[in-house]
């Protein structure tokens, strides 16, 4: 099966975030070596935050399924590993340069994600707007950092405002602590400094979820609640978020209602054949 890594948010190699991309056939889903254990396994043994795994599918709704798992557990949504794919299917011909590709989703619905004229890509997502609640006792201390305000989604994600822009990128968490909170991840975030090209920045720490550190280099499913907060925050629709991890990566975000549309680049790092 053909295997490709792809850096997602970024134009360039060796930034952004890494994603791998199994491309499927409908024969191969069929087989029980293709099955969700099959996939957990790939996904632990590429070691990327996550690993998509994209079939054709004959639907009225989608051309694809797509499926995505970080080397410890499925998650429900991730925006880089979808952006990575459509790089991935539109790189290699499989899907039609100039039409839009709808993946089917086990828990997020229907995305779909389109080529832009600049060669960037747009991802219709659904907005997971957080609301205000009581920041976990000891977060202040897990951060290392003081919480100004603190929010959870429907993904159970915490989305915690701080200072500055500084204090997002001088951040250096405990994170065994951060991973005995109950939420999905911690998305750390503040205004970003006057005279850049980003309205705001922000880091992601999954501990529960990804290995090593626990940061998420760029996430596209935190925008899905960095977008309403700062869209409600700087009265805007339309606004460009960095995620200052070490890798670094730009995400563009349009708030339409219920739905955010979430603006990128992607670059393939690996093409290859996964024999196992």
């Amino acid at each position: 099966m053909r295997m490709l890594v792809v850096d997602a948010f970024t134009d360039r190699p060796f930034a952004g975030n890494p994603a791998g991309v199994c491309l499927l056939d409908q024969a191969a889903q069929r087989t029980s070596e293709a099955g969700s254990d099959w996939m957990q396994r790939v996904a632990a043994e590429m070691k990327h935050s996550e690993t998509a795994f994209v079939r054709p599918i004959d639907a009225p709704d989608a051309e694809f399924e797509l499926r995505w798992f970080t080397p410890v557990v499925e998650v429900a949504l991730c925006g880089h590993a979808t952006l990575a794919s459509a790089h991935a299917l539109y790189e290699t011909g499989v899907a039609p340069a100039d039409q839009p590709i709808r993946f089917r989703t086990l828990r997020s619905g229907v995305l779909t994600v389109t080529r832009v004229e600049d060669g960037g890509l747009l991802m219709d997502f659904p907005a997971c707007p957080p609301a205000e609640t009581e920041a976990p006792d000891d977060l202040g201390e897990a951060l290392g950092t003081t919480p100004f305000w603190t929010g959870r989604n429907s993904q159970n994600d915490l989305l915690v405002l701080v200072a500055d822009e500084e204090a997002v990128r001088k951040l250096a968490p405990d994170i065994a602590a951060l991973g005995r909170m109950d939420a999905r991840g911690i998305i750390v975030t503040a205004t970003a400094d006057p005279g850049q090209g980003y309205d705001f920045v922000s880091r992601f720490f999954g501990a529960r979820v990804l290995l090593g550190d626990g940061e998420d280099p760029v996430t596209g499913s935190a925008h899905c609640a960095l977008g309403p907060y700062w869209g409600a925050e700087l009265g805007r629709d339309r606004l460009v978020g960095f995620q200052a991890s070490e890798r670094g990566g730009q995400v563009g975000v349009t708030l339409r209602g219920d739905r955010v549309e979430l603006r990128g680049r992607a670059v393939t790092v690996l093409d290859g054949e996964f024999k196992a």
